[in-house]
């Protein structure tokens, strides 16, 4: 499987355009994330690998790549104690359902759960449907090539930071 080509990524950004151009979500830019990699550019990467992977597999993609883009949707520097009550591994899905739903009102159940199950196992919060397993993979998945230095030479990253 080809990782990006012109074409998945024009489906993919018919899926989240009308997200990637609000300014919470823009703001994510400003926002580290794993080493050399910002929030923004880390929820891109999850949710284009979970878009893919959806319908590869023939799953919600649409799901898949919104709820993606918005499982990390915290808008806080997760380093500032101050910004969280507790442990940023448990918290943040909660803030960024929160900022979700204020951003796109109504989210679907699928949606609901891809953003706040995608820590699991670490967080109680399971996935309940098909996609939200996929967008758990592709962010254990993103944040390991993150790490490894993948990211930052990746056709996925210049598409992204176009």
């Amino acid at each position: 499987m080809t990782v990006v080509n012109d074409i998945n990524w024009q489906c993919f950004v018919s899926c989240v355009g009308d997200l990637l151009t609000t300014d919470e979500v823009r703001s994510m830019k400003r926002i580290p994330h794993h080493p050399g990699t910002s929030c923004y550019e880390h929820s891109v990467f999850v949710a284009y690998i979970a878009f893919r992977l959806a319908r590869r597999w023939n799953l919600d993609y649409v799901a898949a790549a919104r709820g993606g883009l918005l499982h990390d949707l915290y808008l806080y520097n997760p380093k500032d104690r101050t910004a969280h009550p507790g442990n940023q591994c448990f918290d943040h899905p909660k803030f960024a359902l929160r900022n979700a739903e204020t951003l796109c009102g109504r989210l679907t159940p699928k949606e609901q759960n891809i953003i706040i199950s995608h820590m699991w196992p670490l967080a109680r919060r399971m996935p309940r449907c098909r996609e939200a397993f996929v967008v758990n993979l592709s962010d254990k998945l993103c944040a390991t090539a993150e790490v490894a230095g993948y990211w930052r030479r990746s056709r996925v990253r210049e598409m992204a930071m176009a």
